[in-house]
């Protein structure tokens, strides 16, 4: 089985529930051995992180992929992707406005111009776990999808005007691995623009910082996978059955979270280990035998309201702005965009082209209960809804192209996807820039 990197040393939106009710899951029944992989595999992608620094050598320990492998698949076409009247369709559209513009709704469209603002061989801040092409993924066509909202165009992001929005302060994201890996997406994109030694990068097991020294400015990652406290924040126990969430408590993770100009959330994936979280009130200096077994929209839902009382309690709107980062979606059941053949996300090359697709790798009760606690709060948060867009984007994971334990995966463990694909994280560059995309058009 495979893991899943932990802590490395290393204007609101509306969430679009409308449309969100016009997706139809799919609700027909998994056959069990699959089912039953398909459980097991988030359960080992997700408790059974390991604690690795973001350390150069995770650049020098990058393997090329040998003349023996898997021939790329045929390039998307121009006119595959993309409309006669793309170019009227563009020019019809306004500057994306957050008031005005959703970015829900849209496509991907392939453009063969598109050039990443960076590579996984250039960017030195990238886990390996995310480096697909120096991992052996051949074929680089989906980092040419663009993603265009149906009534706006999407600020293309600027790596200088972002530094200078964001001179003299500090960029916070908080979160998982997921949360890790937009940072990682910030970071890179940034660093096209700093030249050599006007930056640096302290790594550290829980708190990471980019400097930009100068614009002295900051962009850093906290870990927390569950916003709040938990037994398995740093000594990650792979029993989901063991480990306990103090749904009461931020205390220890937020008091890493203050003097922040913009902090941006999430908590989604390490929360999908099954129906019931064991959650436990008050310390667990008194031991962790009193906790109880809840529901998870219940378990998720007061944890989230522990997380929105802090951030009412001990934010400044005028002084920090906050973001909430939706949940990302995983692609393990590909019978949910209609490949009954397939095996997750493995061997994907296209975004889904239905519109509206939705599968059931996203937990449509654990959206409205973002939805509703972030409308209830005092202190504004914008929610950088990244769901449906990502919902399409199957050919964007890291699949068999990472590592676990800290190593690439064999060439046995690749021949067998059911078990070793990984479907959850994302290659970089990809899908994560585009978030970092939307998010640079609010800042």
């Amino acid at each position: 089985m495979m893991t899943m990197s932990t802590p490395s040393n290393s204007s609101n939106l509306p969430l679009a529930t409308t449309a969100m009710n016009m997706m139809k899951p799919y609700r027909g029944k998994l056959p069990l051995s699959v089912a039953t992989v398909a459980v097991f595999t988030v359960i080992s992608l997700v408790y059974t992180e390991r604690l690795s620094p973001l350390s150069a050598s995770n650049s020098t320990l990058k393997i090329r992929p040998c003349s023996s492998a898997r021939s790329s698949p045929a390039a998307p076409t121009e006119h595959d992707a993309t409309p006669a009247n793309h170019t009227e369709i563009i020019e019809d559209r306004l500057e994306f406005d957050p008031k005005e513009c959703s970015v829900t709704s849209g496509k991907w469209v392939f453009n063969r111009s598109i050039k990443p603002m960076y590579s996984d061989s250039t960017c030195p801040y990238l886990d390996r776990q995310v480096t697909c092409t120096e991992n052996g993924r051949l074929d680089s066509h989906y980092q040419q999808w663009e993603w265009q909202p149906d009534d706006c165009i999407l600020t293309r992001f600027d790596p200088e005007r972002a530094l200078m929005r964001l001179r003299g302060k500090r960029l916070l994201f908080v979160g998982d691995s997921l949360q890790r890996g937009q940072w990682q997406s910030f970071v890179c994109l940034v660093d096209t623009a700093i030249p050599p030694g006007k930056k640096s990068l302290r790594r550290g097991r829980t708190h990471s910082v980019f400097r930009a020294l100068e614009y002295n400015a900051t962009v850093e990652f906290y870990w927390a996978p569950f916003l709040v406290e938990s037994n398995s924040d740093i000594h990650v126990i792979a029993d989901p059955k063991k480990r306990v969430l103090k749904v009461d408590s931020v205390a220890k993770h937020a008091k890493h979270w203050t003097g922040v100009d913009v902090i941006v959330f999430n908590t989604y994936v390490w929360w999908m280990s099954g129906l019931r979280i064991n959650s436990l009130w008050g310390s667990f200096a008194n031991g962790q035998d009193g906790y109880e077994e809840l529901d998870l929209p219940v378990a998720y839902r007061i944890a989230l309201k522990t997380w929105a009382n802090w951030v009412d309690s001990n934010i400044d709107p005028n002084k920090t702005r906050v973001f909430f980062t939706t949940m990302s979606p995983t692609h393990l059941r590909s019978v949910d965009w209609g490949n009954k053949d397939g095996i997750k996300c493995f061997n994907e090359t296209r975004p889904v082209a239905k519109k509206g697709h939705w599968g059931t790798g996203s937990n449509k009760e654990v959206m409205n209960v973002v939805s509703s606690v972030v409308s209830r709060m005092k202190v504004p948060v914008t929610l950088l809804n990244i769901t449906q867009l990502s919902e399409y984007r199957i050919d964007a994971h890291t699949s068999i192209y990472t590592e676990t334990g800290g190593q690439l995966l064999t060439e046995g463990q690749k021949a067998d996807p059911l078990h070793h694909a990984d479907c959850i994280h994302w290659c970089l560059p990809g899908v994560p820039d585009t978030w970092n995309q939307i998010l640079y058009a609010h800042l």
